[in-house]
């Protein structure tokens, strides 16, 4: 993470109270925990899946200093041998995850942790707080880059997130999600993200008038003079004096420029800006726009005909403003005994939406062979064998409070999700890609989804199913649990 130190006291009491728990009386006992997203932002029907390799790095790195030990002691709620367990502590858990960057839908064990019960206990609130964050902005950028048709769209996002680690891991999560460079200088350093950036209003106000700014701008960047056209009047001024300044670096043969509008009607002042840049010989000079944009105001701007290249995209992106709260969850699915069999487990609520799956999970992509496109995705138990081309099958909505559960899928193709990302022995199995290759891996998974299901208002529905052996199981231990 950005600078703070060791992240092991990053969760809430109870994770450690349970674990303490867990070492008194079940120190040898394996549990399968699974990680998955219930409703999703923005009324959607996927999000993209962002935040696992930071997950898994701190994963690797959880450990214990003096001082985090000390601080446990003092809260006189833990005993001496699970401090000391602590003091000594040594990673034994598997994770499985789907790849970084997959677009996932709601009840589908995304992340996988097994080991110790109280091990997989303690990166409950971790794992929730990195994930949920990181594909929560991955998602909002997605939305927005899908709405401006192919135009750059830079995050501006760093001076309204809610604290630096949300500045630079949003940063992250945006180019995941689609975006081409951030304004986020730490992040740029952190994560090879290319920066960009212009200049504030205060550089202009500074000088005696605008055009002094500009040429004042002009003679310290020529190779790339973008000037904030919009402080005084767009049309009147800003533009005007931006192509007197354009004329003098072309003398000189300079010939990357652009014109930045941060306010104001931007379709209208796009296209007159545009005129007047053509008319004056610059058809390649761009043009920028930002002022609290988000995937609908950019929706209107491109159907109107703004002359947009590109969109610096901040306060909504980086805080998925309209939707800012994404609700993953960790719940136990299974519990490994002393005889070394797996025992499934089960959450039964009062509501109904909170009733999960039981078991060690797998998650399969579905395919229709045909079109080549896939069509739902499919839970299954682990140990369930689940033919690459499966022939027919009965099927179940993982979807408890569905009206119509059953169906028959016949010839269709499944892919594995879930792969083996971090092993006992802390090494990495993901092969520790960048930030752009996730990116380059979304766009391909995200290509291969019908545009139905990527609309960004009304989408349609994209099912995810459980196996009959899932489902007969969570029945049973139902069933189990019912009180007479």
């Amino acid at each position: 993470m950005i600078e703070q130190g060791n992240m092991a006291l990053l969760t809430d009491l109870y994770e450690y109270t349970m674990a303490n728990g867990f070492y008194q009386d079940m120190k040898e006992q394996r549990g399968s925990f699974d990680m998955f997203f219930r409703k999703l932002p923005d009324n959607g029907r996927f999000v993209v899946l962002a935040g696992v390799e930071t997950a898994l790095k701190e994963m690797q790195n959880f450990h214990f200093e003096q001082e985090d030990l000390d601080y446990l002691k003092g809260l006189g709620l833990f005993s001496q041998e699970f401090l000391n367990y602590l003091r000594d502590f040594k990673f034994k858990c598997k994770v499985y995850s789907v790849p970084e960057g997959t677009p996932v839908f709601p009840r589908e064990p995304v992340v996988t942790v097994e080991g110790p019960l109280l091990q997989a206990q303690l990166f409950e609130t971790l794992l929730l707080n990195v994930i949920n964050h990181q594909t929560l902005i991955a998602t909002k950028a997605r939305r927005i880059v899908a709405a401006s048709k192919g135009r750059a769209v830079m995050e501006f996002g760093a001076r309204r997130a809610q604290g630096p680690a949300s500045a630079v891991y949003g940063a992250r999560a945006a180019v995941i999600g689609g975006c081409t460079s951030t304004s986020n200088l730490l992040a740029g350093q952190k994560f090879g993200i290319p920066v960009a950036g212009t200049m504030a209003h205060s550089w202009i106000e500074a000088f005696d008038n605008e055009l002094a700014a500009f040429e004042a701008w002009a003679k310290i960047y020529p190779q790339n003079c973008s000037l904030l056209v919009d402080t005084y009047d767009v049309l009147e001024s800003g533009v005007p004096h931006a192509i007197k300044v354009f004329d003098q670096l072309a003398t000189k043969g300079y010939q990357k420029f652009g014109i930045r509008i941060d306010s104001g009607d931007i379709t209208q002042l796009s296209t007159q800006a545009r005129k007047m840049l053509d008319n004056a010989g610059y058809p390649k000079a761009t043009i920028t726009a930002s002022n609290a944009l988000d995937e609908h105001i950019i929706q209107s701007l491109v159907s109107e005909g703004a002359a947009i290249d590109n969109f610096g995209v901040g306060e909504n992106l980086i805080t998925s403003a309209s939707s800012p709260v994404l609700s993953g969850v960790y719940k136990l699915g299974a519990v490994q005994k002393d005889d070394g069999i797996w025992y499934p487990k089960v959450k039964v609520s009062a509501s109904l939406g909170k009733l999960t799956l039981p078991g060690r999970k797998q998650i399969y992509r579905l395919y229709d062979p045909r079109t080549g496109s896939p069509f739902a995705d499919l839970v299954s138990l682990r140990d369930e064998k689940i033919a690459e081309n499966i022939t027919e099958m009965k099927v179940l909505s993982a979807d408890p409070e569905a009206t119509k559960r059953y169906r028959t899928l016949r010839n269709i193709q499944a892919v594995e999700l879930q792969k083996e990302a971090l092993n006992e022995q802390g090494q990495l199995l993901t092969g520790d890609p960048s930030v752009f290759e996730i990116q380059k891996y979304s766009k391909k998974k995200l290509a291969e989804l019908p545009a139905s299901k990527k609309r960004l208002l009304y989408p349609d529905e994209y099912p995810v199913f459980i196996t009959k052996d899932l489902y007969e199981q969570q029945q049973e231990l139902i069933e189990d649990n019912r009180i007479e």
